[in-house]
């Protein structure tokens, strides 16, 4: 129960002390591969589109979640409970990953789950725009980086944006936090974005072991892939003036130039990427009558998962593993929020299966 009471209530500061010691990698690596074994298995996502949200739950209920859905049951339903649910285990499991890791290992892994204290602070913001229910926010909430479910919940209750800031002034994101002026929303979101990755870079230093290199690289190939997903987005919404552009994207990626593929009109712009590692996982998704940016963004997303894997196992024993793990845990938890809200949407399983992407 201290467990909890220390994650739904106080954290501790998540601002590591322990860069300078003894790092634990054969112990950690070791337990991050017992915790992989347990991640649901492709052959389960087929059998869960064809059950209806109650037999989904009580799936879940019987693997890595039962504790989660137990817990909330008398409280949350349906595709609620889904959510808080899995956003529950997620910050948990993250939790765990902080807590038997030491030195660098540990102050790697701390520098990297601080995106989702970005994603709250996004939610947060977004929530009062739209005038969402102090509930509806806190379903979209994950406490896995330094902020406690408590101060989130107690974020989520301010009335307006302007309160949610101000309470925030002692946070690194204050003086970006200060030029959101309630329509401005996108810009605020990039820019959190793009903090986020240039505090982790900076927290990797200039990599010259192996294991930093390889993290270093894995965190380059997402910056890739969000630029080059949200180069598609834009290339299909006709924009394709460069200072209209640039703005949006992230610094630090590992191949492409968005510099270069900006101003490119679209055919061009995709044979531009025929000489990248990306073009075998959309060279059947991308071509000039592209009609589904989420096949595409599912291949790119997978192709991300699978090169994370391979790179783990170039430096077994390392903090590779671990993100590997990460982001995978990461990719369940999504996974099974798009079956749950799809089918309490109602949507077909054809087009659920679409926005899944299963290793």
């Amino acid at each position: 129960m201290r467990l909890l009471e220390r994650l739904w209530g106080k954290k501790p500061s998540r601002k590591s002390d322990k860069k300078k010691g003894t790092s634990n990698y054969p112990y950690a690596v070791t337990r991050v591969r017992a915790m992989k074994s347990k991640l649901l298995p492709k052959e389960s996502y087929p059998r869960l589109l064809n059950m209806g949200i109650d037999e989904i739950t009580r799936f879940i209920q019987e693997s890595e979640y039962k504790n989660d859905v137990d817990e909330l049951a008398m409280k949350y339903s349906g595709g609620d409970l889904a959510e808080h649910a899995l956003n529950r285990n997620l910050a948990l499991t993250y939790d765990k990953l902080e807590r038997i890791t030491l030195g660098e290992l540990n102050y790697l892994i701390v520098a990297y789950l601080k995106r989702y204290d970005v994603w709250n602070i996004k939610t947060l913001l977004r929530g009062k725009i739209y005038n969402a229910s102090v509930e509806d926010i806190l379903e979209s909430l994950i406490a896995a980086g330094e902020f406690t479910y408590t101060s989130m919940s107690e974020l989520a209750a301010k009335a307006t944006y302007q309160e949610i800031v101000e309470a925030l002034k002692y946070s690194e994101y204050y003086p970006l936090l200060q030029k959101f002026d309630g329509t401005n929303l996108a810009y605020i979101e990039n820019e959190l974005d793009k903090m986020y990755y240039t505090g982790l870079f900076e927290a990797i230093g200039n990599p010259r072991s192996k294991d930093r290199k390889l993290f270093a690289k894995v965190v380059r190939l997402e910056v890739d892939v969000k630029n080059l997903i949200n180069l598609f987005r834009l290339k299909k919404a006709g924009v394709d003036q460069l200072d209209d552009i640039m703005p949006l994207m992230i610094e630090g990626g590992l191949e492409l130039k968005p510099e270069k593929l900006a101003p490119l009109p679209y055919e061009e712009f995709v044979n531009e990427l025929q000489r990248t590692q990306y073009w075998d996982a959309i060279s059947g998704v991308a071509g000039p009558d592209i009609t589904s940016l989420i096949t595409l963004e599912s291949r790119l997303i997978r192709y991300y998962l699978e090169s994370s894997t391979i790179l783990s196992h170039v430096s077994p024993i390392s903090v590779v593993p671990i993100l590997d793990y990460i982001i995978h845990k990461n990719n369940e938890v999504t996974n099974l929020r798009i079956i749950f809200r799809g089918k309490e949407n109602g949507l077909s399983d054809e087009l659920i299966k679409d926005q899944l992407v299963v290793i």
